[in-house]
């Protein structure tokens, strides 16, 4: 049944910092740690924005039930108009979270209109809502699950106030990490937007943590996390609305904060155990090997000879030699393919870490 409730400002009415919550808080914020230590063994931290960003479009499009696969996702880094509109859809979330990424390094702060920005590539086309009307079903029996504000002054009150909270320290005088699912619940249950509110939600977990320097890049992702306790995110989520249980929802994502660091922990020291024995092979077997050449075929797990030519700085045919090379390699660093008229090349032991994580 639809459940009447009203958004009101933040900080929330409750006590965030209780032993429960305390105690979380310290496994979560020593797996982030460790984190951040491990992603400093990877020398260019590019790498792991563009090839694990995509991985978490994938998954939170996944959990707004738009599917891609992992060929086709990676496929469209190269070849945009020729995918399906999921591929895009992860493409663009990508895109969007690098834009926030930058913008809070450049800035320091986070601002409504910066999550504006954020969202237009996300969903382009649906702006802060002004008509009533917009409900929240439950997709299987498309029941009204709640009603978010529907009055435009109200939404735009709402935002105000929440961009206070991530930007103003003093306001609400609790860790960081405790911060970050209240900023998530806040911004889901005011849903501004037509549409597209649930993926740049999970962007701005992510930005949030960077925000906060609890994190140097945003490779925290917990959309596979959510995916896997789907109905526990929308029931825990409806319940902080329905029943004021902000310690289940605050205990929840920091739990998922603590397994996605450690599993993510996982991944970066694959992608490095696999980036230094190709650069022992490769040095060992190629005049050509550089660590540029390195971080292009492991920032692109789909490369074509553009790559090489713009970050290498080299004569296209120079590329073509090189990535033919690297093909015909007895130890495979690269799969050369024909889509097209064109040559790509896929580095599949990449792919495989990816898919694995």
């Amino acid at each position: 049944m639809n459940e009447d409730f009203i958004v009101s400002p933040l900080p929330p009415i409750y006590d965030v910092e209780n032993v429960k919550i305390l105690k979380a808080l310290n496994a979560a914020s020593r797996a982030l740690g460790e984190l951040r230590g491990e992603i400093k063994k990877i020398p260019n931290s590019q790498i792991l924005i563009d090839t694990i960003s995509l991985q978490e479009a994938k998954d939170s499009n996944e959990v707004e039930n738009i599917v891609t696969t992992d060929d086709e996702l990676y496929q469209s880094s190269i070849e945009f108009d020729n995918v399906s509109q999921a591929a895009k859809e992860a493409q663009n979330y990508a895109r969007a979270l690098k834009l926030g990424f930058s913008i809070i390094k450049e800035k320091g702060i986070l601002t409504i209109n910066d999550i504006k920005k954020i969202q237009e590539i996300v969903s382009p086309n649906h702006p802060i809502r002004k008509v009533p009307g917009t409900v929240l079903k439950n997709p299987k029996t498309q029941e009204i699950v709640f009603t978010p504000p529907q009055n435009h002054i109200e939404i735009v009150d709402l935002l105000s106030n929440l961009e206070i909270y991530i930007n103003d320290p003093g306001f609400h005088d609790v860790d960081g990490l405790i911060k970050m699912p209240i900023v998530h619940y806040q911004f889901e249950s005011i849903h501004p937007f037509y549409d597209g509110n649930g993926r740049t939600g999970r962007i701005l977990n992510m930005l949030f943590l960077v925000h906060q320097k609890l994190l140097d890049i945003p490779v925290l992702y917990l959309s596979s996390y959510i995916i896997k306790n789907k109905a526990d995110y929308y029931r825990l989520l409806q319940e902080v609305r329905t029943e004021n249980k902000w310690e289940e929802w605050v205990l929840w994502m920091l739990k998922g904060v603590e397994l996605t660091a450690k599993d993510t922990i996982i991944v970066v020291n694959n992608i490095k155990h696999l980036m230094d024995d190709y650069k022992i092979k490769i040095r060992n077997n190629h005049k050509f090997y550089s660590h540029d050449l390195i971080n292009t075929i492991f920032k692109h797990p789909y490369t074509k000879y553009e790559f090489l030519e713009r970050e290498l700085k080299i004569h296209r045919h120079t590329a073509r030699t090189y990535l033919n090379a690297l093909a015909d390699d007895e130890n495979k660093f690269l799969t050369k393919i024909k889509i097209g008229k064109s040559n790509y090349f896929i580095n599949e032991k990449l792919l495989q870490v990816l898919k694995n994580r």
